[in-house]
């Protein structure tokens, strides 16, 4: 079964292929490799070679199960006969509407084909201007992607987090995991602007805030990053948040930094030091795959003659909740009067628009 999908974007039209003959042959070449008993003398390459396995078998089972849903209805309708049974003409249009629901939701996520959109995502929010209601509008933030993980039923984890002084947060760093998480959580990058009557004025004045989010994939290994043991300088110390008396008083919070860079990592919710270690190299590895991606993109616009944007600083998305309800995404146009819902985790129109527009306007994933 092969799928055309079309994503359309302004004049622009995207097609997308599913091809299962493709994907059999390779699940059939993994499955060869997987039961090599040799295999597991490179644990690195095994462990590759049980994911690919895994993520094709994930990618493969739902049009599968659309397939075979197709045939029970188109079985029903055979066994009709010819005569007229209103139950089962209702079963039959049923079960084909539910199938026309899940292709396209499947369709559409097929222009989630970038080489990290399966990954997990790490996430980032950074208080801006603003002061007390800059922080505010960074839990507030916090709060909308982790109610967006819950009714994806999507596992979170913080990996660090900086409380502000009076309310909110300076800064905070979780992990998102589940199906496609970065390739949903990409299209949050950037500034996020919230207009308000401030809760922290006595007044009650108009206040704009501002916060930064970052999104990069969560990537075990990768061969475009290698961090050598001397390349990163490791200090303990402890934390300084809640979290029990042995976060407290243990020096097991951990902060990395990687000196050809300057990047700074911390982490300090876990109680093992270890832990916190590896969580803080995972943040680094990210950190440091999303640069380079980065460089990598700007050296191709510059070589199509393309304006390039240095740095995090383009705002991309408005929130305002006085004088007026609106919230509006600045690069695709698509908005909505419920803030409300949007600050509840109602993302997926806004992540939906993103993706569409991206592919129309040539956007790196």
């Amino acid at each position: 079964m092969a799928r055309r999908a079309a994503c359309t974007s302004g004049s622009t039209t995207c097609w997308c292929v599913f091809d299962e003959p493709g994907k059999l042959h390779d699940i059939e070449r993994l499955d060869a490799q997987a039961a090599d008993p040799d295999l597991w003398n490179d644990p690195e390459r095994a462990q590759s070679v049980l994911k690919s396995l895994a993520d094709l078998r994930a990618d493969l089972a739902p049009w599968q199960e659309v397939r075979e849903q197709l045939g029970e209805a188109i079985g029903l309708l055979d066994l009709m006969e010819g005569e007229e049974d209103s139950e089962v003409l209702a079963d039959v249009m049923e079960s084909v509407r539910d199938v026309r629901m899940r292709l396209d939701k499947l369709e559409f996520q097929l222009t989630l084909s970038g080489p990290y959109d399966r990954a997990n995502a790490i996430l980032s929010i950074y208080a801006g201007a603003g002061g007390t209601d800059a922080q505010d509008w960074a839990d507030m933030l916090l709060r909308m992607y982790l109610r967006w993980a819950e009714r994806r039923g999507f596992k979170t984890d913080t990996y660090d987090l900086s409380s502000g002084e009076e309310a909110g947060i300076k800064s905070v760093t979780i992990d998102i995991s589940g199906p496609f998480a970065f390739g949903y959580l990409k299209s949050e990058r950037g500034v996020h602007r919230l207009v308000r009557q401030s809760p922290f004025d006595a007044s009650h004045r108009r206040h704009t805030s501002f916060s930064l989010v970052e999104v990069m994939p969560d990537v075990e290994t990768d061969g475009q990053v290698q961090i050598g043991s001397d390349e990163v300088k490791f200090e303990a110390y402890r934390s300084g948040g809640p979290g029990g008396q042995n976060v407290n008083k243990v020096s097991t919070a951990v902060r990395l930094t990687h000196i050809p860079t300057g990047i700074v990592v911390t982490c300090q919710t876990e109680r093992s030091q270890l832990q916190n270690r590896e969580n803080a190299m995972r943040i680094l590895r990210a950190k440091l795959l999303e640069i380079e991606a980065a460089r990598a993109e700007a050296e191709r616009l510059s070589l199509r003659g393309a304006h390039v944007e240095a740095g995090w600083g383009n705002q991309i998305r408005s929130y305002v909740v006085h004088p007026y309800n609106m919230v509006k995404d600045l690069r695709t146009g698509y908005e909505t009067s419920d803030p409300n819902g949007v600050l509840d985790g109602e993302l997926d129109g806004f992540m939906d628009a993103y993706l569409t527009w991206s592919i129309g306007g040539d956007e790196a994933s």
